[in-house]
């Protein structure tokens, strides 16, 4: 009987943990003084580093800025999605992870900074970063897959509605952060009714 061995995990070089305690630290600094008052030659010297460094990992302060909040969303929609997953259909896994995303938002501080519209400047360049192209095109998959199984409508293009929901969500998640506001239930509500309408098989 054949044993089967576990893969080798391989420690991050001297290169990716330099990379990623710069970004660790680009995070709690830009969202605490955001980007105008947040300076690279602040965030190397914290990491131990020369300024010239820090520029050898990120294209400038715009690249520098643009991973920390990558990584920042990146984590929020993992433990978002992590906790959707107990959800038993694809339908049920978005509700979830809608209600995820509200509810855990406090703890990735430059992602709700962003959320909240304090960085104007610069939020306009940020709905490209990864982690939420790899969010769209993940949804889209599913929804291909439920569709097949006969769980998700399939008159309407998976892509098209991966794209559709990305929008309904990120619009709820701002409306609320930026007015300061709780959603009331009825909205909340009619929010989570669209999205099912959407996606409800017909009959």
């Amino acid at each position: 009987m054949p044993l089967v061995t576990q893969p080798l995990k391989v420690a991050p070089g001297k290169g990716e943990r330099t990379r990623q305690r710069l970004l660790e630290i680009a995070v709690r600094r830009f969202a605490a003084d955001g980007f105008r008052r947040t300076s690279v030659s602040d965030i190397a010297r914290e990491a131990g580093l020369t300024p010239a460094a820090a520029y050898a990992y990120f294209a400038g302060k715009d690249g520098l800025f643009q991973a920390a909040v990558d990584a920042d969303a990146s984590a929020l929609i993992e433990a978002a999605r992590s906790a959707g997953a107990r959800g038993t259909s694809v339908r049920d896994q978005l509700f979830l992870f809608v209600t995820e995303l509200r509810e855990r938002v406090d703890d990735y501080p430059l992602a709700r900074r962003v959320l909240s519209g304090l960085e104007p400047e610069v939020a306009a360049r940020l709905v490209t970063i990864p982690s939420l192209v790899a969010l769209t095109a993940g949804l889209a998959d599913e929804l291909a897959e439920a569709q097949e199984a006969g769980e998700v409508r399939g008159d309407v293009d998976p892509a098209q509605l991966a794209v559709g929901l990305e929008t309904i969500v990120l619009a709820l998640l701002m409306a609320e952060l930026q007015t300061g506001l709780t959603v009331e239930p009825e909205r909340k509500d009619g929010v989570l009714a669209t999205m099912d309408a959407a996606l409800r098989p017909p009959g």
